[in-house]
């Protein structure tokens, strides 16, 4: 057990400021988090496994700050289909596509108001959104409807009515993952991910931040891809030329640059977290995430901070400016405002329908036979559990279907068994993603072979057919509902 020894005053306080850690449970806050608390933790970061409804979740953040009142608790808030507070009755946004085709920044405005004010009536005052990467490539894995599209202008007028509405209800918002993780073909939860496109072309990605950082954004996540064109050792996360030259000289950015997650693969497995976490802290980042919830993953990884301080590897004058952003963050955001106005719960519902009806309808059809088929849901991204049969259903009880998340093992005859059962009613085929997913493309076209007539709809980024919601959030899914069946 490393403890404080040999560390000047207030240090090692200093890097325990310099952690955000996730945790299991819904009630009781775990012994070692008490004493990283007590030791001065900077953060906490809640998931779906914190959450079991609003009451539960409004507990346990005054729990956490009756530890210590300037923690700040955050969680992942993006709208769309991540949702970790689905149980605690979140507000339902289409997530940022959507946004970006309505195109309304009063809209967008609205949505990210009524997130916002949800996580305050909550006691939850840092929201890691919006998402600031540009959606460029058609097989990047990660970003995709997450993103508010792929023109660097949209993008940065959307950001900053997201973030001026988050401001507004007392909540701090972070813009991510910079410079930008539009540009590669790799999920950064599952390895190294590379953008391999030249400084010039990168430049574009960077619009969006300087529109975030224009708009006093107080925090920016980096992203853990390598750009060989900025820095050709290390990914952006560890990288001093891209969190230093770039972000804090260039953009001139000097609210908290928080890590990702130190234990998506991208880090974990080639540098390890501990090692993560003193890199990138001596790279310039303010905080590191450490969203697992074992506790002894993080106890490593602030051991090894210590230790780096203690040899001198990692400078004491570093940990301090560091730490002495998040202090100047907890001042403005740590205690929640005392009475939360309402907001509006419709906007969500709105912006879903304009995305979806920005471009001419089919006609609609009744009593269809719907096959939905979608990846299994990421791990790291919570998933609701929507899925477009019920939403169908619900405007058209005599609608059937099947919902398929995951290829079939044996696709033939689950082709043979959809036409049995849809007989001569109208077929409607939903891919979401089909270009990243080559089973849902086989399955669609053994299904379109035979029944040339069926509807085509895109439940992710539009692929050519005759609907898309843009998302799978549940009210992009309820607006590609009401325009299918004409409700």
């Amino acid at each position: 057990m490393t403890h404080s020894a040999h560390l000047p005053p207030g240090l090692d306080e200093a890097a325990h400021r310099c952690l955000v850690a996730g945790f299991a449970g819904t009630t009781a806050v775990p012994d070692t988090l008490k004493r990283l608390v007590d030791r001065g933790l900077g953060g906490v970061i809640l998931f779906t496994r914190n959450v079991r409804d609003a009451e539960q979740v409004r507990r346990l953040t005054a729990e956490l700050r009756s530890l210590r009142p300037d923690l700040l608790v955050g969680i992942d808030n993006e709208g769309g289909g991540i949702g970790h507070l689905v149980g605690a009755d979140a507000p339902e946004v289409p997530g940022s596509y959507a946004l970006g085709v309505a195109d309304d920044p009063g809209l967008t405005g609205r949505c990210a108001d009524a997130l916002a004010g949800h996580l305050a009536s909550l006691g939850i005052t840092v929201s890691y959104a919006p998402v600031a990467d540009l959606q460029h490539h058609p097989r990047n894995p990660i970003v995709r409807t997450r993103s508010f599209g792929a023109e660097p202008d949209l993008a940065a007028r959307h950001l900053r009515a997201w973030i001026t509405a988050t401001e507004r209800r007392g909540v701090a918002s972070c813009a991510k993952h910079f410079p930008g993780h539009g540009g590669t073909e790799t999920d950064s939860h599952h390895g190294i991910a590379v953008d391999p496109r030249s400084h010039d072309e990168l430049r574009a990605d960077f619009e969006p931040f300087r529109a975030a950082v224009a708009a006093g954004v107080p925090m920016i996540m980096s992203a853990h891809v390598v750009y060989p064109a900025l820095d050709p050792e290390r990914p952006a996360t560890l990288s001093r030329r891209i969190l230093g030259d770039l972000l804090r000289h260039e953009l001139d950015f000097d609210g908290v640059l928080v890590s990702d997650a130190l234990e998506m693969k991208a880090i974990a497995e080639r540098y390890g977290e501990a090692a993560g976490a003193r890199i990138a802290l001596a790279a310039g980042a303010d905080q590191v995430i450490v969203a697992v919830p074992d506790l002894e993953v993080t106890l490593a990884c602030r051991d090894a901070v210590l230790d780096a301080l203690r040899s001198g590897v990692l400078p004491e004058e570093r940990v301090r400016e560091a730490a002495g952003r998040v202090r100047h963050l907890a001042v403005r955001y740590a205690a929640p405002a005392g009475a939360v106005d309402g907001w509006d719960t419709e906007a969500g519902l709105e912006a879903a329908r304009r995305a979806v009806r920005n471009r001419p309808l089919p006609s609609a059809v009744r009593g269809a036979h719907v096959v939905d088929l979608f990846p299994p849901p990421h791990p790291a991204l919570n998933w609701g559990g929507e899925d477009l049969l019920t939403e169908v259903r619900a405007l058209d009880p005599t609608s059937t279907g099947t919902a398929v998340s995951g290829e079939p093992t044996d696709p033939a005859p689950f082709v043979d068994e959809i036409l049995r059962a849809s007989g001569d009613t109208p077929l409607v085929i939903a891919t979401c993603d089909a270009g990243l997913h080559p089973w849902q493309g086989r399955l669609s076209a053994a299904l379109l072979s035979r029944r040339p007539d069926a509807v085509r709809i895109d439940t992710g980024l539009p692929e050519g057919g005759a609907l898309c919601s843009y998302g799978r959030g549940r009210v992009n899914l309820r607006a590609v509902a009401e325009a299918l069946t004409g409700t």
